[in-house]
């Protein structure tokens, strides 16, 4: 019944898409504007199939119903009902089907959102295109990745979902935001295609797609951090990013879309980077689909990577489509694109954000290069070859550098120019921060060159974007640290946490590895542990051995090793002494002998990993923050003291004004006049 039911949801949904895409399509070749309002019922009922569809699916794993394929193959009756819920995406068909059901919901808000303006062309190309996007999906659901196919004979209990995928709370959250981040860019996509469709270039369409693109690279941005946190947390080796191909194809868009953040601004104020913004868009979307391919399509070897389907094809024939479509479309209004503006100076905020984009341009090409290279070399030449950390590493330090050091120099840049005098005067208190950052860093035991520039980097940013804050503060309460200026500051901040615990983590761990009976210690950088004791049982007829371990001042830990009946080799769950400081991060490397009492210990010391964490929180609160709107900044006034302005208002009447752009400020201000009376 379940399946039926399910079987049904897609089927209304597949044809409710088809019927808003017809809708649509009719409307623009009659030139019957009004005819697209009807295009809103069919996407409410495209949204109501889906959501029955997965309502019919979750039914199905929850009640244990393994006449269906998909909850057979991923699902057993002793699964904890909280990854029972998350089966629905621990696979490909029901990976799919969330898609399609975030997909739904995305359009869904976004046809409510625009409700009044469908009559407009930008619109209804905008939805036409989005729902163009559902009728793939569904068609997948359809057909090759069909969740609701049964069973004659159903087991009498499923095969369950691979180990390392049910053992941790995060595998219920990481995934969910990595959907709503990837799902999300569909919006600005299919308004960028219109807006090309349409010949209505202006910066309105911009202006309405800045809270999606906001929304979507956050969670796409919080997501691959939750993941970073879920391999710390599950997989035992002590790392928490591992540049798998996988990870890296979550990290593209990102990187993509980064740089469109930040260029959005300059062709809002400058009327800049037209072409780039559209290209950057058109980009972000495809390389969603392209991450796609790379989990479902059977290519990669990965903890993260979906079992082997015929969805590999269909897959990189839609990325093409994308991709050729926006390639058109853009030479096809190349003309009206090109809009003449001019850089003005290098030391300006647009020049930082020229910088800033060609920086994540550059990030984005190693990091393509370094997935796609291996998976061409064994297509074309038959040559299995591995790129890892070394090669990211050293591609990568750079451009890292470089982007910290932009961060703190932006926000103290005016549009158009920034005089030599103002620029020392406000990169006074952010350089302070840097070096004493960079003092207090040596003093704790850092050391090495790049590592301890990386860090005053670090300070510079964040005392970059604490001084704008504490301006916007001074002159406006709490609400100065609102709207675009406010919460991209917060963000900064965040970011400049990350990137200490990402620094220190990385090139100041310390390891041991310890053979040790019940009573012994060992000792890793000044951290004692001693292993106290063991449990060996079963557990959902599993074997499960759990040691004791006391860490000096940090209280008593569990890591544990499971042989799973149904996966063979043993998989280690780890345990971690978390503070702020440095985490002890414990594991056991083997499965110890029936009726022995020593096991094999092996001890990390991790400095500063919890700012990762801390520093993802900040950088959520920032986007959050940026959501907002923040309409104060046109209003300030101008302190003077002694006949000439007070650096506080001139630096921060140009942010504030960027705060006001979108939400009904002038973007074609310029810096002067933002800084007057």
């Amino acid at each position: 019944m379940t399946a039926l039911a399910g079987t049904f949801g897609v089927v209304i949904g597949g044809v409710s898409a088809l019927g808003g895409v017809t809708t649509l399509a009719i409307a623009a070749a009659r030139r019957q504007p009004e005819r697209a309002r009807m295009a809103l019922a069919w996407i409410a009922a495209m949204s109501a199939g889906c959501l029955l569809a997965v309502v019919a699916m979750e039914t199905a794993i929850v009640t244990d119903d393994f006449s269906v394929a998909y909850v057979a193959r991923n699902s057993t009756i002793a699964t904890p009902l909280i990854y029972k819920f998350a089966t629905l995406w621990g696979a490909l068909e029901g990976s799919i089907l969330l898609w399609a059901l975030v997909l739904c919901g995305y359009v869904g808000a976004a046809a409510w959102r625009f409700r009044h303006r469908t009559a407009e062309p930008t619109v209804a190309w905008a939805l036409l295109v989005m729902l163009a996007v559902c009728v793939f999906f569904f068609a997948l659901l359809a057909g090759p990745a069909n969740p609701f196919a049964t069973l004659a004979e159903p087991p009498a209990d499923g095969g369950g979902l691979n180990p390392l995928l049910r053992n941790h709370p995060l595998m219920a959250i990481h995934p969910v935001m990595l959907y709503l981040g990837y799902v999300g860019f569909t919006v600005p996509f299919g308004f960028a295609v219109a807006a090309l469709i349409t010949g209505r270039l202006d910066s309105r369409w911009l202006a309405d797609m800045r809270r999606w693109v906001l929304v979507a690279w956050g969670c796409l941005g919080i997501g691959i951090l939750l993941g970073a946190w879920w391999s710390y947390e599950v997989l035992g080796w002590g790392g928490y990013w591992a540049w798998d191909p996988v990870e890296n194809a979550s990290l593209l868009p990102w990187l993509v879309a980064t740089a469109f953040v930040h260029s959005l601004i300059t062709q809002q104020r400058r009327s800049m980077l037209r072409v780039w913004n559209l290209s950057l868009l058109i980009a972000t979307f495809a390389l969603t689909i392209f991450g796609t391919f790379l989990t479902r399509s059977g290519v990669l070897e990965s903890v993260h990577e979906f079992s082997e389907s015929t969805l590999g094809p269909l897959l990189l024939g839609f990325f093409a489509v994308i991709v050729g479509t926006g390639v058109v479309l853009i030479a096809w209004r190349g003309e009206t694109l090109r809009k003449p503006a001019s850089l003005g100076s290098v030391w300006s905020r647009e020049g930082s954000f020229l910088g800033n984009n060609l920086v994540f341009a550059v990030a984005a090409f190693v990091v393509l290069l370094g997935t796609v290279f291996p998976l061409l070399a064994e297509a074309v030449w038959n040559d299995r070859l591995a790129v890892g950390r070394p090669y990211f590493d050293r591609m990568l330090a750079p451009v890292g550098l470089a982007l910290l050091a932009l961060m703190g120099l932006s926000p103290a840049l005016n549009w158009r120019n920034t005089p030599a005098e103002l620029r020392s005067r406000r990169l006074l208190v952010p350089a302070g921060a840097g070096a004493a950052t960079m003092a207090i860093s040596v003093w704790a035991g850092a050391h090495g060159f790049w590592q301890v520039l990386a860090l005053g980097l670090g300070g510079f940013a964040i005392g970059s974007a604490g001084r704008l804050l504490w301006l916007g503060a001074r002159r406006n309460g709490w609400r100065g640290l609102l709207g675009r200026t406010g919460g991209g500051m917060i963000a900064h901040i965040g970011v400049g946490i990350i990137a200490f615990g990402f620094i220190a983590s990385g090139a100041f761990d310390s390891e041991g590895e310890f053979t040790l009976s019940p009573g012994e210690s060992g000792v890793v950088a000044g951290h004692a542990v001693t292993y106290v004791g063991m449990t060996d049982g079963l557990e959902s007829g599993n074997r499960v051995v759990r040691v004791r371990v006391e860490v000096e001042g940090r209280g008593t830990f569990e890591p544990a090793v499971t042989r799973f009946a149904e996966f063979g080799q043993p998989i280690s769950t780890p345990s971690v002494a978390t503070s702020l400081i440095d985490d002890v991060y414990l594991s056991l490397t083997a499965i110890p002998d029936v009726g022995s009492d020593e096991v094999a210990l092996r001890v990390l010391i991790k400095p500063l990993v919890a700012w990762m964490w801390l520093g993802g929180a900040v950088l959520a609160l920032g986007i959050a923050a940026a959501l907002l709107p923040n309409r104060f900044g046109a209003r300030d006034r101008v302190r003077r003291s002694g006949g000439h302005r007070a650096d506080f208002p001139s630096a921060h009447a140009d942010a504030t004004a960027d705060a006001i752009a979108p939400d009904g400020g002038d973007p074609t201000r310029s810096a002067a006049q933002d800084s007057v009376p």
